[in-house]
């Protein structure tokens, strides 16, 4: 591996209400495909994985996980985990353009950033793209994955229809509008809500479009990544799938679902959260975030909340009329501050808000 070298250390605070603020430190080093930058929040936990994220084509770290990680009831997981955010190369104000890694080769920088930190073990969260070379990671590096929470994962190379299709697109659309395609669902498109918005602007007027379209070539130009249920290529960790309902990667994420190995995969449908569940939804997919953390032994103390409740409720009630339902069973109880249903790997959790 080549030898690191940080070129850049800056201080930041996220604005936590009503949190005292974190203190973050935000790094570049240097990887055989160039210079990749960091940041880091909170302190390394003893015998705890770090959290580490990957965001989606046309966004960075905070406009893809801010409102998340932000979220009220998140603090109790982050104060339990060190967090490292990794931006995308060129994600950064002023980033030179140059020419851009593949999906394979951002993955394969993640190993420059962890020895760098001395991090040994990860829990990964990504988003399309993100999701993406976070399972390419964790197959090129199974021991150092604990979990994975992926988020609109498409596993699956273009084939000539989708290449076809994009060219086409390619023709009447901007680059900032077939991002936004891939991002949101057509309905929230239409509909142009202040989020909507917000985002098209974000992408439209970002001062690194350019590299941002790299890292969008990049992202159709990706391999198959050849899951196999019960093969040699697959996922050896927990695995938590999420896709909001009438998402543009519902059926990517479905079908990813039914080839990765049923006893270590959770399916988290979430209905009413468009293509982005971690902006419209953080506290739904903060819940279920928290029920995998407990579920791979982590936070085993943390407070029930009224949807906990409700969801505790669920499996009794599940258990009580049909014990002998397969791992496969969908589980969901209603309650006024919506459908959480969750159980453990194997399940498919649907959640209705």
């Amino acid at each position: 591996m080549a030898e690191l070298q940080e070129v850049q250390i800056t201080e930041e605070k996220p604005l936590l209400p009503g949190q005292t603020p974190e203190a973050a430190k935000t790094h570049s080093v240097e990887t055989p495909y160039g210079s990749v930058t960091f940041t880091v929040y909170g302190t390394p936990k003893p015998k705890r994985p770090a959290i580490l994220t990957y965001h989606d084509v046309g966004l960075n770290y905070k406009s893809c996980f801010q409102p998340l990680f932000q979220f009220e009831d998140m603090q109790e997981i982050i104060q339990n985990f060190v967090r490292v955010h990794v931006d995308a190369p060129g994600m950064e104000e002023g980033a030179p353009v140059y020419q851009y890694p593949s999906l394979d080769q951002l993955a394969d920088m993640i190993p420059c950033v962890l020895q760098y930190l001395n991090f040994s073990t990860i829990i990964g969260v990504g988003v399309g793209a993100g999701a993406y070379i976070l399972a390419r990671y964790a197959l090129n590096h199974p021991d150092t994955v604990e979990g994975l929470v992926l988020i609109n994962i498409d596993p699956n190379a273009k084939g000539w229809m989708d290449w076809a299709a994009h060219k086409l697109t390619g023709l009447t659309s901007s680059i900032p509008e077939m991002i936004l395609g891939h991002l949101f669902s057509q309905e929230e498109l239409s509909g142009n809500s202040e989020l909507i918005q917000k985002y098209r602007n974000i992408i439209t007027h970002a001062p690194n479009l350019d590299n941002i379209e790299l890292y969008w070539n990049s992202y159709n130009n990706r391999r198959d990544l050849n899951f196999e249920r019960g093969g040699d290529i697959t996922l050896r960790c927990p695995v938590m799938l999420v896709v909001g309902d009438q998402a543009p990667h519902e059926d990517a994420v479905v079908e990813c679902n039914s080839k990765l190995d049923p006893t270590q995969t959770s399916f988290l449908k979430m209905a009413d959260s468009g293509g982005q569940p971690q902006l419209t939804q953080p506290g739904k997919l903060t819940e279920a975030f928290k029920y995998f953390l407990q579920g791979m032994g982590y936070m085993a103390s943390s407070c029930m909340t009224r949807l906990s409740r409700s969801r505790t409720a669920s499996l009794t009630s599940a258990a009580s009329v049909d014990g002998n339902r397969s791992r496969s069973r969908t589980l969901s109880q209603s309650s006024e501050s919506g459908t959480l249903s969750s159980g453990p790997p194997g399940h498919t959790m649907e959640v209705s808000c």
